[in-house]
């Protein structure tokens, strides 16, 4: 009786933050504000944790959230905004339509690689809203524009803004950064190679619009792939989404030049396209530069951090490493500095976007903060435990195929892959200890789950109608991408538990 009370009011917060999300329709933020004084109840009253070491876990887990989460969003966005203010982005938009006039190599273009390009180097809803307008300025009907970049929007955000999504679930697991992409690529593979295909047919209404466009959709998938693979092998996880969206847009844009075309849409000239781009050049410039590829500038700019450290008890303490040269958020605000100056925004502009920038996304921080906080509460009070070992005990090796579904709820509810693997990834790599499973390959399947749930989350969802103007039709746009949601997660689950049990 006491095992399941134990586990009832461990997953207690989980069912609560579900609930207030989805059926109460609460802002994510305030949610997730109330499921954090729950879980503190909780951990406090049945789990033991003391007044001490709830509150540093807290603290702990809020400072863990500011950085490097908030740090690398916060550039992000900011970079975008800025190239938003000066125009930069409404040439990009202009040069990515005046590739093609085929609409099913539009959308490989413009969901898929530009798309991905932006879940990479932003995300934020970047990925699914600009996509959606370009498409609907380009023809195509605004319900198909919807669905497809939320389709698009799913394989990117294993590693998208900049790789967050694997770099905090590696901190939250103890597992190592390299394994763990190994692992996300791997069992993503194939979805790399079938869902542009799947963003064609959905264009050309039907599997039948294939024809014609085969070998440069395959090209186009197989070129995604394989800069995500050998990026994620020798250099981590900041840079393979960057790299897989680049390799796929580069070799589609250059196979549709080699098409008859009777477009007329003026091309931008390439100096023009360059000067565009600054912003996004000088991040992959920059992070390339402080990646293993560079060990002695990596170590040279890494020798400055800082260490807090967190005593939960006397026993144990918490520390957090705070690199204040070589973390991809500064990275990121250094390249929009730079490449914002070159492209003409004012220094003034320039301040006053990063207090705007801010106002933006306050909501967005206080729920990170808090759901970190949450997570790491959940996980010194031995929660998470808890919970696996109940999951693990019922379903036994069975676990392993439902792994990726536990990952998709997580972002379907939160809308983040980052907070899914916060909330869920050392459950994951728990159950897999208690399997005797390898850890990293139930921790990569969280986060490959959450590629699912993404293209259904609510705030997805919501972010894709306002692009589209169909606020009338929300629900014919999540019914319509549910179904391939749905396939998704059923073929992922299948692979992952046949490939590690068999």
């Amino acid at each position: 009786m006491t095992d399941i009370l134990s586990f009832l009011l461990a997953i207690t917060p989980l069912a609560l933050l579900i609930f207030l999300i989805l059926m109460l329709r609460v802002a994510v933020h305030y949610a997730v504000l109330i499921t954090l004084l729950i879980t503190w109840c909780i951990a406090a009253w049945h789990f033991d944790l003391s007044l001490q070491a709830l509150s540093v876990a807290s603290l702990y887990g809020a400072a863990k959230g500011l950085w490097p989460i908030v740090i690398v969003i916060f550039a992000a966005i900011y970079g975008y905004n800025l190239m938003f203010g000066n125009g930069s982005m409404a040439i990009i938009k202009q040069a990515l339509a005046a590739i093609s006039d085929d609409k099913r190599i539009q959308v490989l273009i413009i969901a898929w690689g530009f798309g991905g390009f932006l879940e990479a180097v932003a995300g934020y809803g970047t990925a699914v809203a600009i996509p959606v307008g370009i498409l609907i300025a380009l023809g195509i009907q605004p319900l198909k524009a919807a669905v497809v970049s939320l389709i698009a929007n799913s394989v990117p955000t294993a590693f998208g803004a900049v790789g967050i999504p694997v770099i905090m679930l590696a901190e939250q697991t103890g597992l190592a950064v390299h394994t763990l992409s190994m692992h996300i690529i791997l069992q993503l593979a194939a979805f790399n190679i079938l869902l542009p295909f799947v963003l064609v047919a959905i264009i050309g209404g039907g599997v039948k619009a294939i024809r014609g466009v085969f070998w440069i959709t395959l090209c186009c998938g197989v070129a995604s792939l394989l800069p995500q693979y050998f990026v994620a092998r020798y250099l981590g996880a900041e840079l393979p989404a960057f790299a897989g969206s680049l390799g796929g847009l580069i070799i589609t844009i250059i196979l549709a030049r080699c098409q008859k075309t009777d477009r007329t849409t003026e091309r931008v000239a390439l100096p023009k396209l360059f000067k565009a781009s600054l912003i996004y050049l000088f991040t992959f410039i920059f992070i390339v530069l402080c990646s293993p590829l560079f060990p002695t500038i990596k170590q040279s700019l890494g020798a400055f951090y800082s260490q807090i450290n967190f005593p939960l008890s006397t026993t144990d303490t918490l520390q957090l490493k705070i690199e204040w040269l070589i973390t991809p958020g500064v990275l990121i605000l250094l390249a929009s500095t730079i490449g914002g100056l070159i492209q003409g925004s004012q220094p003034k502009e320039m301040v006053s976007l990063l207090f705007t920038t801010l106002r933006q996304l306050k909501k967005s921080i206080i729920a990170i903060l808090a759901i970190v906080a949450m997570a790491t509460v959940m996980d010194k009070s031995g929660m998470i435990t808890v919970i696996a070992t109940t999951l693990v005990a019922t379903t036994g090796i069975g676990y392993v195929f439902l792994s990726p579904l536990i990952g998709a709820l997580g972002t379907f509810v939160t809308g983040s892959d980052t907070n899914a693997n916060v909330l869920f990834g050392k459950l994951q790599a728990t159950a897999a200890q208690q399997l005797g499973i390898d850890p990293h390959a139930l921790a990569a399947a969280n986060t490959a789950g959450a590629t699912g749930g993404k293209m259904i989350s609510p705030q997805s969802i919501a972010i894709a109608v306002s692009a589209s103007k169909l606020e009338h039709l929300s629900g014919e746009i999540m019914s319509t991408t549910l179904k391939y949601c749905l396939l998704y997660i059923f073929l992922l689950g299948l692979g992952i538990g046949l490939f590690y049990t068999l």
